[in-house]
């Protein structure tokens, strides 16, 4: 897919492959689209420009709280983000608000994620909550819909269920931190509730990439590795799992962005007998291929399987 954000990555390992990139604003919104939203919510809004999160609230925290406009923002991503101190739009009203542009970000304007960016602090000294929420636009069939028709039974965990709006999904844990999520996953794969579980680890991202925080992306690296070794050993002969990242965010580099560099893809089960390498993959889409091969279901349109070369 011609993009690199976290809804065309998790999209393409559903099997979607987008022919355009979502639209993104470098210099911020139009008329066309604030004016609409302002009316809207029945409130001027401040901001309208590419910024950090972090950034945006050191430098508007304090205007938002005396007028309590809201702040929008985007960043090199197709993204329209909401920033709101939660004493000031309470956190309701600021999902609210994040539904209207939703419903308004469509055809050429229809971005990838609508974000409510919630924070708090005071006196200049804010910081962002864990109570963010992403609303993505509405995805076309995949590989999720499939693996819930046929009965396998889909667990969300982490931001998975806002990358598909919630479709295709049986069981949504709502996780919002790394090690949250890693000990979901470990409960997930203990329970016969589910056959596929899809799960989103975004602190590396979030925390780590964007910030160009070298050490802290190690250290959650080493904490992510240590926690493998338990969860590996509670796996069944059958199991297969599957890890990736779904695109590249380089903390060594100057760009705070994300980037297309080559992802890594790493795949075992304990069924296993060897080691394989499975080469450079042409699509994210070879990974909802190799789960459809895995469950019997019907292909999709996108996407070669590797299942058949795992030893």
């Amino acid at each position: 897919s011609p993009g690199k954000d976290s809804v065309t990555g998790h999209w393409e390992m559903a099997g979607i492959v987008l022919d355009a990139p979502f639209p993104t604003y470098p210099n911020g919104f139009p008329p066309e689209i604030l004016e609409p939203l302002e009316a809207a919510i029945r409130t001027k809004t401040i901001g309208n420009c590419p910024a950090s999160g972090t950034e945006i609230i050191e430098r508007l925290g304090s205007e938002h709280v005396q007028t309590g406009f809201p702040i929008v923002y985007t960043s090199a991503d197709s993204v329209f983000q909401i920033a709101a101190h939660e004493s000031v739009i309470p956190i309701d009203r600021l999902y609210e608000i994040c539904e209207i542009a939703r419903k308004l970000l469509v055809g050429k304007h229809a971005v990838g994620r609508v974000i409510a960016r919630p924070f708090e602090g005071d006196n200049g000294h804010f910081h962002r909550t864990e109570r963010r929420r992403d609303f993505p636009l509405v995805a076309p069939q995949n590989l999720l819909d499939r693996a819930q028709a046929a009965g396998i039974g889909v667990h969300a965990i982490g931001k998975i269920s806002e990358f598909f709006a919630g479709r295709g999904i049986d069981v949504c844990t709502s996780t919002t931190n790394n090690p949250h999520h890693i000990a979901a996953l470990a409960e997930a794969a203990n329970s016969t509730d589910c056959g596929l579980i899809f799960a989103n680890l975004e602190d590396f991202d979030m925390l780590y990439g964007h910030r160009n925080d070298v050490r802290g992306f190690a250290n959650a690296l080493e904490e992510y590795d240590a926690s493998l070794t338990s969860f590996l050993e509670s796996l069944q002969e059958s199991d297969l799992i599957i890890i990736t990242n779904d695109h590249g965010n380089d903390p060594t580099t100057p760009s705070t962005d994300h980037a297309r560099e080559y992802a890594h893809l790493l795949v075992y089960s304990p069924g296993l007998t060897g080691g394989i390498s499975l080469g450079i993959r042409k699509s994210f889409s070879d990974i909802g291929a190799t789960v459809e091969d895995n469950f019997g279901l019907e292909h999709g349109a996108h996407g070669e399987s590797f299942l058949s070369i795992l030893k």
